[in-house]
Formats: C-alpha cells, structure tokens, sequence
C-alpha cells in the first residue's frame, strides 16, 4: 500500500516537462542518454529527460539503487539543452545511495613495477524506472541506466562504453582521479605553520627541508601513502639526474620520516642538499617529487610492510617515464654553493687559512725589523770611519 501511494504521489509531482518541449529529442532511449561525473568527493549522473518521458516515465519515476531516501532522488535541470535529470551523492561507503565499492588488487607493471599491489576502487550502480502502470500489461519500454566509477589510487586505467542491444540498458564506466585533491607543501619548522621561502641566492647547505602531502575535500575514508620520494635537476625528471630520498622498503640515512599512512597527509624532512654536477652554478636548483598512494584505513598498513613489495636499492632510468598525473611536484628548491662555506669546509680549513695569515704577518714585522736594523747600522759604520 505504502509503495502504491508513493508511486501515486511521483505521479502528481510529475516534470513539468512535456514531450512537445521536447521537439527533436522526444526519441527512443540511447547509451549516450547518460552523462557520469566522478568527482573528488561526490559522484554526479545526468540522463537526458526526454527519451525518459518518451518512454512513459519522468524523472521522479527513475529510482537510484532502490534507494527511495529523498537525498536520493532525482531533480530536473532544465536550464541545460536537452535538459537532464540529475543524481548527486557522496562518496562515503557509510551513504552513498545504494552504490557498491569494491576494490581490487594487481601487481604494479610500468613505473609501478616495484609495487607488487596496486589497489583501485569501483563505485557502481543503476537506477532504474518504476512502472506507474497498474494492471496486467505495460507499454513502457523499462530504462536500466548502469554506472561506475574507477578512481586508481595509484595509476588510470581507461574508458570503456557498452551498448546492449535489443533492450533499453545503457552501461557507462568512467574514470576518477584523486589527483586534484593533492598537494605538496614545504615548510621551514617541524610544526609545519610557516611555508618555506626561498631567497634568490638559495637557502643554505643542511637547512632542514619539512615536506607535507596533503589531501584537501577527500572522502575520509582513505589516508596518504607515500611510496617513493625523489629530487631531480629537471621539473620533468624523465631526462635528468635524480636522487631517491626513499623508495618502499628504503631511504636515505638523513631522510626523516615523520607521518606516512596514518592520516589525510604525509610528512618527512631531509637537509638541504646540492647537485655535484652543478658545482659550476651559482646556486643548486632541483625539484621534488612523490608518488602517492591513497588507501583504505583498514589497508594502509600492509602496504607499509616490506613483505607486500618488491625492495629495489637503485631505480633505472627507464621507470622514470613520470607524469603529474602519478606524481605530486613541488616549486624548484635553490641551495647555496659558494656562500657562507663554513657549512662545507671542515673546521680544520679554517684555522689554515688563519694560521697562513698568522704566517704572514709575522714575516712582515721581521723583515721591517731586519730593515731598521740594517739601516742603524749602516749609520754607525759611517760615524766610526769619519
């Protein structure tokens, strides 16, 4: 009884849209009817209304996962051509309207060919037509409207489309990206309040470098992996001279890692530090990257065992084919060289330098001694002959 009145209620809050509005687009359903908008936080779908209303329904008989929460329900945009009926909900596995996560595992290949698992998640669903029909048999064609969404948490995979004839199902795969909810920050205090400013001439030699990978407007659900960290002389590190500051299973001895896969964000510090090959230059300018990984809370820390990957001490040059689409960059980072060099030198260089300035002095005041009393002399020679 409940359904039949619900169903009478759609009814009489039926679209405002008829067919004759419609014009050219009063047509059959196609697979292009839906549009699917993944985003960082939500998950959009638009569906043409007027082959919806073509077909005998309109948009408050299209149901979402058997969802009948009214935070479920679709709303008619008419301010767009051909007007839409649009889903929005959230990507939260506690209420996202009926949708289905799941996430599977593979063995990283590529760039990712260290990582024996690389993990992406699928959020599906479908929303479907309810028949306002009552009786024994129905003229409407039933409308099937699949979706899904794949966010790699570590590398893309591409789009699919299928079109299943003979009935009136659309499927429609899209893909996701977390990647501009990312960002890398440097700061110069371990509290990390004050971003790092770089002065023209660079920051000096060993100056602590605090790093934040961030993740700002994500689900909750997932937390801030960083799988390797690396410096490269070229923004664009595929041709360049690169240093690891960490790769799975290693780092550097003066990296320090602060926070990894425990929260929305990532810390570490390294000192500052110079390129050899720009000895020439006045200043020793880099950049830094990370490889980021987002994983579920309850994952994040078998990916932090050595035992999940495979440990490589060195990486060649081929896996350093990286876009920004797998890497988080940070500005350029411009150290001294030539300034201030008792950060370079050893004590012992100094007192040298100051022992030979000592040196020469003292030779100085002797050989103006040795002239005084040679010219006293001289004097006394003369008066004794005269």
């Amino acid at each position: 009884m409940k359904i039949i009145l619900l169903l009478l209620s759609m009814i009489v809050r039926s679209s405002q849209l008829n067919l004759n509005e419609c014009g050219a687009e009063a047509r059959r359903p196609q697979v292009t009817d839906i549009t699917v908008q993944c985003g960082t936080s939500s998950i959009g779908l638009a569906i043409e209304i007027c082959p919806v209303i073509y077909t005998g329904y309109n948009e408050t008989l299209l149901i979402l996962n058997h969802m009948l929460d009214p935070a479920c329900k679709a709303t008619l945009d008419d301010s767009v051509t051909p007007p839409v009926a649009r889903f929005n909900f959230p990507l939260n596995m506690t209420h996202a309207c009926g949708s289905v996560f799941r996430t599977t595992s593979a063995a990283g290949t590529g760039i990712f060919s260290d990582f024996s698992n690389i993990q992406t998640v699928n959020i599906s669903g479908v929303v479907r037509s309810i028949d306002p029909t009552t009786g024994t048999i129905t003229y409407n064609a039933e409308l099937k409207y699949y979706y899904s969404c794949a966010y790699p948490l570590e590398y893309l995979i591409n789009n699919t489309q299928i079109d299943v004839s003979a009935s009136s199902i659309a499927i429609k795969d899209n893909n996701g990206s977390f990647i501009s909810t990312l960002s890398l920050e440097l700061f110069s205090d371990a509290n990390y309040t004050r971003p790092m400013v770089i002065p023209e001439l660079g920051i000096e030699l060993r100056t602590s470098v605090y790093v934040e990978v961030k993740a700002t407007n994500l689900t909750g659900q997932y937390h801030v992996l960083l799988d390797r960290c690396y410096a490269s002389i070229s923004p664009l590190p595929s041709n360049s001279s690169f240093f690891n500051l960490f790769v799975p299973c290693s780092k550097d001895r003066f990296t320090t890692m602060i926070e990894n896969g425990d929260s929305q964000s990532a810390r570490f510090r390294f000192p500052a530090f110079r390129f050899i090959e720009q000895q020439n230059e006045t200043v020793s300018t880099y950049f830094l990257h990370c490889i980021t990984r987002l994983c579920e809370k309850s994952t994040c820390s078998t990916f932090k065992q050595c035992n999940s990957r495979r440990k490589r001490s060195n990486l060649d040059t081929s896996a350093m084919d990286i876009t920004k689409t797998y890497t988080i960059s940070s500005p350029e980072i411009v150290t001294k060289i030539k300034a201030n060099e008792s950060k370079e030198k050893p004590l012992v260089a100094e007192e040298e330098r100051d022992s030979a300035v000592g040196l020469g002095v003292a030779v100085g005041i002797l050989a103006f001694a040795c002239l005084i009393a040679l010219s006293v002399a001289a004097v006394f020679y003369k008066r004794l002959r005269n």
